[in-house]
Formats: structure tokens, C-alpha cells, sequence
């Protein structure tokens, strides 16, 4: 696969996935994604909420946006290197 042909697939992974936040939780992101956050993916267990992580840049830190668009940078969340 190509560099632009991965970029695209990433792109449109990244605006399937951002359908499922709620209005709170888009506003966040998009002032985060001024800084280089990014949403990665929306962890879904049975009878519970979704979850949306989004990375920093360096893919160093990750964080949750909660529903009412709130970060929290300390999650209890366990995410496999």
C-alpha cells in the first residue's frame, strides 16, 4: 500500500469513527486536533458506554473524551503496546 494510499484509508477510518462521538465530545477533539490529538479508536463492551481514545502526536500519552466532552488524561484503562 501506498504512503497516500494508506494517509486516505487512515482519513476515512478517522471520519467513520468521529460519527459516533456525540456534539460534546467533537468540540473537544477538534480543538485537541489543533494540537496533534488524534482519535484512534472507540473501545465497545457489552452493556457499557463507549469509549473514545484519542493519542497525542507522539503517540506517547492517550487520553478518554468522557461524554459530557470533558478529557480525562488519566483514564482506568488499560492499552496493549
Amino acid at each position: 500500500m501506498s504512503e497516500a494510499e494508506r494517509r486516505r484509508a487512515e482519513k476515512e477510518l478517522s471520519s467513520v469513527l468521529k460519527r459516533q462521538l456525540n456534539p460534546d465530545q467533537l468540540e473537544t477533539l477538534r480543538g485537541l486536533e489543533s494540537f496533534g490529538w488524534e482519535l484512534k479508536f472507540i473501545r465497545k463492551k457489552p452493556f457499557q458506554p463507549a469509549v473514545a481514545v484519542i493519542f497525542d502526536g507522539d503517540r506517547k500519552n492517550f487520553a478518554v473524551l468522557e461524554p459530557d466532552g470533558t478529557l480525562n488524561e488519566h483514564p482506568d484503562l488499560n492499552i496493549r503496546a
